[in-house]
Parts: C-alpha cells; sequence; structure tokens
C-alpha cells in the first residue's frame, strides 16, 4: 500500500453562511460539494484548480455529542480548535494583506519575512488560525 494524497482535510466552523461567506466571498476559495446529509451538511470548499477539499465541519453529530459539541465550539472561539489552515500565494503578500485589513479580515501577525516565505496571519470568523504566504525559491 502506498498513501499518494492527501484528498481531505477539515476545520470546524460554527456556522455554514458565514464560513462560505468568509472562505468564498472574502478569500476567493470555490465550494467543493454541498451536500445536506440529514444529520449534517457536507460543506467542502478548495482553493480553484486544487483537487484537495477542506470539509467546513459544525461540531455536533455524528461526531460530537451536543455538550461535546459546545464544547469544541467554546475552543474553536479561543482559536483553540485544533485546526488550522495555511495557503499559498504567488501574488503580492502585502497586496493581498492589505485587502485583507480592508475587508475587516482579523489579522494576528503581519507579513514578515520567515525564511521559508514572506507571510502573515489571521483568523477566520470563528477563531480558527491561518497562515498566508508566497513561498521562498
Amino acid at each position: 500500500m502506498a498513501l499518494t494524497r492527501n484528498n481531505l482535510s477539515s476545520i470546524f466552523v460554527l456556522d455554514h453562511d458565514e464560513a462560505l461567506a468568509f472562505y468564498v466571498g472574502v478569500l476567493g476559495l470555490e465550494v467543493g460539494a454541498d451536500h445536506d446529509l440529514g444529520f449534517m451538511r457536507w460543506l467542502t470548499v478548495r482553493v480553484p484548480g486544487d483537487a484537495k477539499e477542506i470539509l467546513l465541519e459544525k461540531p455536533g453529530p455524528p461526531s460530537h455529542d451536543p455538550a461535546t459539541a459546545s464544547e469544541v465550539s467554546a475552543l474553536v472561539s479561543k482559536g483553540a480548535g485544533g485546526g488550522w489552515l495555511a495557503f499559498a500565494t504567488d501574488g503580492d503578500v502585502d497586496a493581498l494583506h492589505a485587502e485583507l485589513v480592508a475587508q475587516g479580515v482579523t489579522i494576528t501577525d503581519p507579513p514578515q519575512d520567515r525564511g521559508y516565505a514572506r507571510d502573515f496571519g489571521l483568523r477566520d470568523p470563528f477563531g480558527n488560525p491561518i497562515r498566508i504566504g508566497r513561498l521562498a525559491s
């Protein structure tokens, strides 16, 4: 057996519509899937042209009972939900940072050269940490 790629990852969000507004409307991702499974909404996004999808998962069934879902939601809100995302860009990191600031996105770390990339940190509307950077050649 040999693994060939990472197909899907997930991050907890507290509201699917707000998540779509941020990940699609602000960051420019596209919807991969949006299905009502009855017990949950299967909602994924991806970078345009990329096959890897990110499940925007609400804490709750089938993975969590109500008490656990409440605890996970509280941790996510504190930025301690255990998930984070990192995106690469081939564009101007400082211009992208300025654009996100103008849209009211919470920035946690301004653009800096770090050796591996020029990148910056932000949080999604729920508290999840995200990094965006231009990777060094």
